[in-house]
């Protein structure tokens, strides 16, 4: 017999679904959260016999219960933990973890794939063109490589993953794989996910109006709050606003603190293991403890939401050679305007400040994260054009 002891998101889930496909009945899946593994793990070396092997996977196990599994494994008890976080490379001293964040072609991994791997290498698990079509989409997803790749298939299979229960999903996707030679989305599946689609939409577009930032120490952050769509909604805001560091996206019902960025320097799971959290470098989490939730809700409950750039503009655009001008919350106007090829300079009411810019974005960024500035409308820009050559 085998148990597997996996987290509740995509990746665990489908940590479970390959378990299925290779053990069948002879398999026990438990999804888990984040803080409930540990109690999973203690019940099971008290009440499982040692025949049994234990999997666990997409989660890490905390340091009493490294200890237990030690004992348990060193009583000829047969465990196996397969993860990809970096919080949880030190597991990799055991000989029962295995811990991968990177393959050896530079590769994000997840625990899906990881596993997968693990299944063929031991010949419990046959590969399909679909089973590695579904692994890879996984993957994708779970590392956000999806969105650099522009793979909406991905996206789509966790879209469909939170629009039914766990228990239909997995049905759902073990029949699939076993059956179909490719995998794809059935026509019923499709139309669901056209309108979830538009009801994301809809959801980001009002959350884009309560997005507020402010400095989290060493760190510019946006700080929204949002019980849904947490992964969509963190990549729309930090395309839209790629002058802050990363999105913090409170849940006050589940008291959770999700972390998102969009940028390659920076690593979230540091950033959430500082506030006892951890994950991916650009997506992580943590518990709303009495720390977080003064720095990320009582200090920045009084602030302003960011005023979105005009869209739809003709005349003053980003980047042009005219110029690119901006207001604030006190009707101040900045100029950002190139000096040559490798400078960009600064306006404010007309009157040029001393800081240059190395580029368009580093100049914006100074603005925005100074000011709280937005792209203003052509017919402000227009209006401020004329009058600059009524004054000369």
């Amino acid at each position: 017999m085998y148990k597997l002891l996996t987290h509740n998101d995509l990746d665990g889930v489908g940590c479970g679904i390959l378990a299925k496909l290779a053990f069948g009945n002879e398999v026990k899946v438990r999804y888990n959260s984040i803080s409930s593994l540990d109690r999973e793990v203690e019940w099971f070396l008290e009440n499982d016999e040692k025949e049994t092997f234990l999997i666990i996977t997409d989660l890490s196990v905390n340091e009493a219960n490294e200890k237990r599994l030690q004992a348990f494994y060193e009583d000829k008890g047969k465990v196996q933990l397969i993860d990809h976080h970096k919080t949880s490379l030190s597991l990799n001293d055991y000989e029962w973890g295995h811990v991968v964040v990177e393959d050896e072609e530079g590769k994000l991994t997840s625990a899906t794939s990881l596993l997968y791997e693990y299944l063929i290498k031991h010949q419990q698990l046959n590969p399909t063109n679909a089973v590695t079509e579904f692994v890879e989409l996984v993957r994708q997803y779970d590392t956000w490589e999806w969105e650099k790749n522009n793979n909406q298939y991905a996206r789509r299979l966790n879209a469909l993953f939170y629009l039914i229960s766990i228990e239909e999903f997995e049905e759902k996707m073990i029949q699939r794989l076993q059956l179909d030679d490719f995998f794809s989305f059935d026509e019923f599946e499709k139309k669901l996910l056209d309108m979830e689609d538009e009801k994301i939409e809809r959801y980001i577009r009002r959350k884009r109006r309560e997005l507020v930032q402010s400095p989290i120490g060493d760190h510019f952050a946006g700080i929204v709050y949002a019980e849904s769509y947490h992964s969509e909604l963190g990549n729309e805001l930090g395309k839209e606003y790629p002058h802050l560091d990363y999105i913090a996206i409170i849940n006050i019902g589940g008291k959770r603190l999700g972390f998102r960025t969009i940028h390659d320097h920076i690593d979230l799971s540091e950033i959430a293991g500082n506030f006892g959290g951890g994950g991916h470098a650009k997506a992580s989490g943590c518990t709303l403890t009495d720390e977080t939730y003064k720095q990320f809700v009582t200090d920045t409950f009084h602030l302003e939401p960011l005023r979105e750039d005009a869209k739809h503009n003709r005349f003053n655009l980003k980047r042009s050679s005219f110029g690119s001008l901006y207001q604030d919350r006190a009707d101040n106007l900045f100029l950002l305007y190139p000096l040559n090829e490798q400078e960009w300079a600064m306006n404010e009411n007309k009157v040029q400040i001393e800081k240059t810019f190395a580029s368009f974005e580093e100049g914006e960024s100074y603005l925005k994260r100074t000011y709280a500035a937005w792209l203003v409308k052509d017919e402000i820009f227009v209006n401020y054009l004329i009058s600059e050559v009524k004054n000369r």
